[in-house]
């Protein structure tokens, strides 16, 4: 007779569920010593790693040496052998690195700079690598062992690791051109040009298949390969739309073969970040923007009472001077490249304040169609909160809105118990600078001048913004010293960008495998909102564009010349101005004052320059007041006032990197970046369309407020930034604290791990972008509510 477990329909189904609940406890397993293993990696210094790693390594390669003639041993041998070469390369290379990064830090508490990072990622790549070994010296002789797929991934991570070793060599060039405790190169653009031709010709493909990530902690791979899926299957739908505005959520998951094929999709990636525009990028970006995604990340975040769409009027208003509240100055209305507008501000608030059912802000609101407005009656009102957080939304100047970063900003109101406005301001490339900047300092100043309508006192202010926005809050806030109105009580900041200029840095250098932040896509981005040019405009762009889009960009860079025309006239007049008698009625005071930012926005006659910059000695008093700031702080003789790169604390340190360095390292070129013998793998995609050399404007301090003169910069309110360890702006947040720290100005930096750019949009993703958002949080309250002072002894 036959059991019951055997036969039948439900036999069936109880064999079924033992096999899948043995696969389960399998997986299970085989996760938790993976888990232990990476701990024990991690445990373990860099030249045990590299000893075990090797040691494996041979003995895979003599057991597959010995298995015959066939492909696949052949392969393997091959692959352990080429492992071997390269870890044994890299260990020096990194020991160089890491025994001089310490001389980068901000400070002991905050061990982090580009070197670190470099030291760190090749680290992971040699440990999931040991790990493999491991793995393979123990199920090699199984049945069950799965030769391609081991192969595959092998193969994947010796590219990987090959590509690294590399990186450090290019660090290596980096510590040995860049004077002591600079991490930015400082030397002739021509040698920038050509550290990023050489650099652009790498390899890149094998960072964006089965290594997508590596580097990051492990709950933010599987978003990353969601992604790196979603580009490419938008890509191809791009190619097909040319536009590729035309765009479902539905489109972007239909290729399977990219799902299934690794290689292949990061063949297709490579191509992706290489050759397409960036109207290409700003697409894709906004597909946050679509109504049903939206509505899901809504869902997910918290509720609020008010989430309200403004359009402010360009109209001119005045507001007082911190120097004499009795005085005003008159702020107006952008006017750069598209002349007035309306500036967008979403204002967001988990509690219904005084103040926000007002008739006068209603009259303000913009329908956003379908979405309504979050409004409801309530019978009472709260008071008005003493605080007010001006938001300032990232998206490399070119994309995304405050709709995409609504949903952490709504538990931002929720936990700071303080009303949000976040500002909606014009996008490159439509829309370069200074268009952006003077949106932002219009509504900065609008919503200082009528807090009461938006639900606070303004007693405290906080500017925060992310990436391209923590920019624009450093930007926004020189404009306000230089204006002479109220400054914010402080600035948050989450890896900001500081410098616009095509630099190389150690931190950059992971640009090459960061999938969300790949070098040609910075630098497209950059060139969008500097207005500059590509060196190669293809006729498929032509197309692209339309005839509507080709007068509207003749029409937006005519604009542009006649701006930078008018600014350079107002500058020359300004300086001539300026060396006149400091007494005067306080009519022509005014009128200085309402066109010093207009000034200060215009393009020097002498540029400033990093080489310029670090050739400074200490700081000279200034007889020039703050409030009549002028192009005089800008002109031709401000490399002299200007302390960009810091010398080390203590002369020893400098002593020891030039220990480190010697005369012959500096006179060679970048070509000899790699020691003989050594041939990084180089991309199959063509040429890049990147352009090499950064356009002028970008040294405006404006633009990049790390090359901003002492005197500016000792204008800013404390500024708290949030870095990642692996981004590649890391080095923007390590200088610029230096750079603030040197002149006295109260700055902290707090470095997360294992995250990558852009995390407050993954706040809800995994308990560490949670934990990170947290911090942000936490350093806006450091501003809202400050400690007391101590008592003075």
């Amino acid at each position: 007779m036959e059991s019951a477990r055997g036969s039948g329909p439900l036999g069936v189904l109880a064999s079924k569920k033992v096999k899948d609940g043995s696969k389960s406890r399998s997986r299970r397993r085989w996760r938790k010593s993976k888990a232990k293993a990476s701990r024990f990696s991690h445990s373990m210094d860099l030249h045990s790693i590299t000893q075990s790693l090797v040691t494996l390594a041979e003995d895979n390669m003599a057991f597959f040496s010995s298995q015959g003639p066939g492909e696949t041993a052949r392969r393997l041998s091959s692959v352990f052998a080429g492992v071997r070469e390269q870890a044994l390369g890299l260990e020096p290379a990194l020991g160089r690195l890491l025994s001089v990064a310490h001389l980068f830090d901000l400070d002991a508490e905050t061990p982090a700079n580009g070197y670190r990072s470099l030291v760190h990622t090749a680290r992971c790549c040699l440990a999931h690598l040991l790990h493999k070994c491991r793995y393979v010296a123990s199920n090699r002789r199984s049945i069950f062992f799965r030769t391609s797929h081991n192969l595959a991934e092998l193969e994947a991570y010796l590219a990987a690791l090959t590509q690294l070793r590399a990186l450090a060599y290019y660090g290596q060039r980096l510590l040995a051109i860049n004077r002591p405790g600079g991490l930015f190169f400082e030397g002739d653009e021509k040698i920038t040009a050509e550290f990023l031709r050489e650099y652009v010709t790498l390899h890149k493909g094998c960072f964006y298949g089965r290594c997508l990530g590596f580097q990051f902690t492990p709950a933010i791979r599987p978003f990353l390969q969601t992604i790196s899926i979603g580009l490419v299957s938008f890509g191809e739908h791009y190619k097909r739309n040319e536009t590729g505005l035309s765009v479902t959520a539905s489109s972007l998951f239909t290729s399977g073969r990219f799902a299934i094929d690794p290689e292949l999709r990061g063949a297709e990636f490579e191509r992706i970040i290489q050759n397409l525009d960036v109207h290409f990028w700003k697409a894709f970006w906004n597909i946050t923007e679509i109504e049903v995604l939206s509505s899901l990340a809504n869902m997910a975040s918290a509720t609020v009472r008010i989430s309200r769409l403004l359009s402010l009027p360009p109209e001119a208003f005045e507001m007082p001077l911190t120097s004499d509240p009795k005085l005003t100055v008159t702020i107006s209305p952008p006017l750069a490249h598209t002349g007035p507008g309306p500036v967008l501000i979403r204002l967001i608030s988990y509690d219904l304040r005084e103040g926000q059912d007002s008739e006068e802000l209603n009259s303000l609101v913009k329908s956003e169609g379908p979405r309504g407005l979050e409004l409801r009656p309530r019978p009472q009102q709260a008071p008005r909160s003493r605080s007010l957080v001006i938001h300032i939304h990232g998206g490399g100047f070119v994309a995304q809105t405050s709709r995409s970063h609504e949903p952490y900003l709504k538990g931002w109101a929720q936990e700071l118990g303080a009303p949000i406005v976040s500002i909606d301001y014009s996008l490159a490339p439509e829309a370069p600078f200074p268009r952006a900047l003077e949106e932002c300092f219009f509504a900065y100043c609008w919503a200082v001048k009528h807090c009461a309508l938006l639900g606070s006192t303004g007693e405290r202010i906080c500017l925060a913004g992310d990436s391209a926005g923590g920019n624009l809050c450093f930007t926004v806030s020189l404009r306000a010293a230089a204006y002479g109105v109220r400054v914010p009580d402080g600035i948050m900041a989450a890896y900001p960008v500081t410098t616009l200029q095509s630099a190389a840095s150690p931190s950059r250098l992971l640009s090459i495998m960061d999938p969300l932040l790949p070098l040609s896509v910075l630098s497209k981005c950059v060139s969008a909102y500097s207005g500059a040019e590509t060196e190669d405009q293809s006729d498929s762009d032509q197309k692209a564009l339309g005839m509507m889009g080709l007068v509207r960009r003749d029409t937006s860079l005519l604009l542009r010349d006649l701006r930078l025309g008018a600014s350079s006239w107002l500058n020359s007049f300004l300086e001539l101005s300026g060396r006149k008698s400091q007494k005067s009625s306080i009519a022509p005071v005014e009128s200085m004052r309402r066109s010093v930012s207009e000034a200060a926005l215009a393009q020097p006659e002498c540029p400033l320059t990093l080489k310029e910059l670090s050739l400074k000695g200490s700081s000279e008093a200034t007889d020039t007041p703050e409030m009549s700031l002028s192009v005089e702080t800008l002109g031709p003789n401000t490399p002299s006032d200007v302390n960009f790169f810091l010398r080390p604390e203590h002369p020893r340190e400098e002593d020891e990197v030039k220990e480190e360095l010697n005369p012959k390292d500096r006179s060679q070129g970048v070509s000899n970046a790699f020691p003989e013998g050594f041939h990084p793998r180089r991309s199959s995609q063509g040429a890049i369309r990147m352009p090499l050399y950064s356009a002028p404007i970008v040294k405006n301090p404006f633009m990049s407020p790390l090359l901003a003169p002492d005197s500016m910069l000792k204008t800013l309110p404390p500024v708290h930034m949030v870095a990642c360890a692996l981004d590649p702006m890391l080095d923007d947040s390590v200088m610029f604290a230096r750079r603030l720290r040197g002149l006295g100005q109260p700055v902290t930096l707090r470095v997360v791990e294992g995250l990558p750019h852009g995390f407050l949009s993954l706040a809800a993703l995994c308990r560490e972008t949670r934990q990170a958002t947290e911090l942000c949080v936490e350093r806006i309250r450091l501003v809202l509510s400050p400690p007391p002072a101590a008592p003075p002894p």
